[in-house]
């Protein structure tokens, strides 16, 4: 059992949390921290795009104290799970359906296994992809909370239409594992502003964000690849063909989104057959990482909702 760094001086985590290096299908070496004690089960966290798993300490607090055991996952190309590309300046993944393997290794790891009770997923941005994918083909949760859920991207005007065309060009040119075209270089949370961001109004989680990646470089990751955004458009594809989960969903969505697509949310989500959509009035991005005024709106929506499901 190949035990994992947990960066816990930015992580502002529970104590007892422990890391782990599994090894995916293909070989790729993925992170996941898991925080042991609950009695209610276990909630699996899934990060989105660019982010180590330390951003979720805080959020690993509030679920312990809830009663569940949590497990963390560092999706392959960001956080310290295996880059790629050796290189934290693009975000790359060959395919989408990797992600998936990625969650199988760690499910399947005995530290996980071991631990009792149903498993509930809590999924953000890229993990909201990840994870209806993961709910449209198999069995392994009971529950799911979405925040933000990337289930389309918010592409104004042409670039929604011209955003297929770049992709294929660029694969087809073999660029597929480069930033796409006309991207900004470094990391947005260092490279921009606090006022006018589009994760937070909170400062003072921008600022515990932003701190995790300067002081240590290798959880940061830059833009995407050209492949990365040809799979998100796949799955976003495949999501409009396909009946959509059966098993309890709480969807969030933020009133000021602009990272995601608040419409292709609400659409899906009025396709869901047990799931309820809950929209934070002012919330940008990170609905979990907001002023404590609308984190305390989603956390009040999860305590009802997790009391109808366990």
């Amino acid at each position: 059992m190949e035990t994992a760094p947990l960066y816990e001086d930015v992580a502002d985590a529970p104590e007892g949390g422990r890391a782990f290096f599994v090894r995916a299908a293909d070989g790729t070496r993925i992170r996941f921290a898991l925080w042991n004690g609950g009695t209610k089960g276990l909630a699996v966290v899934f990060p989105g795009r660019t982010e180590g798993l330390e951003k979720y300490g805080r959020m690993a607090r509030q679920l312990l104290a809830r009663g569940f055991s949590v497990a963390i996952i560092d999706w392959r190309g960001q956080g310290l799970s295996d880059r790629l590309n050796n290189s934290t300046a693009v975000g790359h993944v060959d395919d989408f359906a990797d992600y998936q393997d990625d969650l199988a290794a760690v499910l399947a790891h005995a530290e996980i296994e071991a631990v009792c009770g149903p498993r509930i997923m809590f999924a953000h941005s890229m993990g909201g992809c990840i994870g209806l994918r993961a709910l449209l083909t198999g069995d392994a949760f009971k529950a799911a909370v979405f925040s933000a859920p990337m289930w389309g991207l918010n592409l104004p005007g042409p670039n929604k239409f011209l955003a297929p065309l770049l992709a294929n060009t660029g694969v087809a040119l073999g660029l597929g594992k480069k930033n796409l075209a006309g991207q900004p270089t470094g990391f947005y949370l260092t490279r921009e502003p606090f006022e006018g961001n589009n994760l937070t109004h909170d400062q003072g989680y921008w600022d515990y964000m932003r701190e995790q990646i300067i002081k240590y470089p290798a959880l940061a990751l830059g833009t995407p690849s050209f492949k990365w955004l040809k799979g998100a458009l796949g799955e976003f594809k495949y999501f409009d063909t396909v009946e959509m989960p059966t098993i309890p969903c709480l969807i969030f969505v933020g009133g000021d989104e602009s990272v995601v697509s608040p419409a292709a949310i609400r659409k899906s989500s009025s396709r869901f057959a047990n799931g309820t959509l809950v929209e934070i009035d002012g919330a940008r991005h990170e609905v979990w990482m907001e002023t404590p005024d609308r984190q305390a709106q989603s956390w009040a929506a999860i305590d009802t909702f997790l009391k109808t499901v366990l």
